[in-house]
C-alpha cells in the first residue's frame, strides 16, 4: 500500500512509525509525507497553484534531504491512499477549511484519480496548556476536541471522503484510559506512546487489520508494556466506532 499525506508536523508524527507496525504485521507499506511545519489548507491550495517544490519529502517517517512540489508527488506513483488535514490552531473552525479543500480535493483527484482519500482528524492541545487556554480561548481540552470532531466530520463529508481517521478521538479515550501525557510540547504527539498510538489508529483504519497482537516495540522513547495495551485497546474501540 502507498500512502502520501498532503500535510505537516502532526502527519509526520502520525507516520512515524506506521510502516514499521505494518512490517511486523506482515504488510508493505510505502508512506510519504510532504512536511511543512504548520503547513494550514490554505497554503497547501498556494503550493498547488504555484507548483513549487515547497514541501521536504519524507519516506517512511525519515526527512530524505529532497524538496518536492505536490503535483510531482501525486504522480510519483499509484497512490492507494493520500491523506488531508487542517493545520491544529484552525482544525475546529470549518470555514478556515473552505475553499481550499474542495479546490485541492479536485485537483488531487485529477492527478491521483485511483487513490481514496482520508482525512486525519487531529487532537485537542493538552489541557492547561497556554495554547489551549490562552491562544485558542478554551477552559476544556474537550472543548477543542468537540469543535475538531465536528469539523472534520463536515469536511469528510463534504468531499465525500473514504476514511476518516479519528486520531483526536483516540488521544481523549487514552487520557479516559488513565494515561496521563500522550503530548510532547503540549500540542505534538508525544515521540513514544503518541507517535505509536497515531500509527496504530492509522494502520487499523487504512487497512482494517487488527492490532492487538501487533509485535512492533521500536520507539524513540520508552513506552511501557501497559501503555502499548492501553494504546491497542483503545485504537481497537475508537475504530470500530
Amino acid at each position: 500500500m502507498n500512502i502520501l499525506s498532503i500535510g505537516n508536523s502532526f502527519s509526520q508524527d502520525a507516520q512515524r512509525y506506521l510502516h514499521q507496525i505494518a512490517r511486523a504485521d506482515g504488510v508493505k507499506l510505502t508512506c510519504v509525507n510532504l512536511y511543512i511545519g504548520g503547513c494550514s489548507l490554505s497554503r497547501h491550495h498556494r503550493n498547488m497553484l504555484s507548483e513549487k517544490s515547497e514541501y521536504f519529502l519524507e519516506v517512511n517517517g525519515t526527512f530524505t534531504g529532497f524538496c518536492v512540489s505536490l503535483k510531482d508527488a501525486l504522480l510519483n506513483r499509484d497512490w492507494d491512499v493520500i491523506t488531508i488535514q487542517q493545520v491544529s490552531h484552525n482544525s475546529m473552525r470549518y470555514d478556515t477549511y473552505q475553499p481550499y479543500l474542495d479546490t485541492l480535493m479536485a485537483y488531487v483527484r485529477q492527478h491521483a484519480p485511483k487513490a481514496k482519500i482520508a482525512v486525519h482528524q487531529t487532537w485537542a492541545y493538552e489541557q492547561d496548556s497556554k495554547r489551549l487556554n490562552e491562544e485558542l480561548g478554551y477552559s476544556d481540552y474537550k472543548q477543542m476536541l468537540s469543535d475538531v470532531t465536528n469539523a472534520y466530520q463536515t469536511a469528510a463529508q463534504r468531499i465525500g471522503a473514504d476514511y476518516l481517521i479519528p486520531a483526536g478521538e483516540l488521544f481523549d479515550a487514552m487520557l479516559e484510559s488513565g494515561i496521563e501525557k500522550i503530548h510532547r510540547d503540549t500540542f505534538h504527539a508525544s515521540l513514544g506512546l503518541g507517535r505509536y498510538a497515531l500509527g496504530l489508529i492509522w494502520y487499523r483504519i487504512l487497512t482494517g487489520n487488527d492490532v492487538t497482537n501487533n509485535t512492533f516495540a521500536d520507539f524513540d522513547e520508552e513506552v511501557s508494556p501497559e501503555q502499548i495495551a492501553i494504546a491497542k485497546k483503545c485504537v481497537m474501540e475508537v475504530a470500530s466506532k
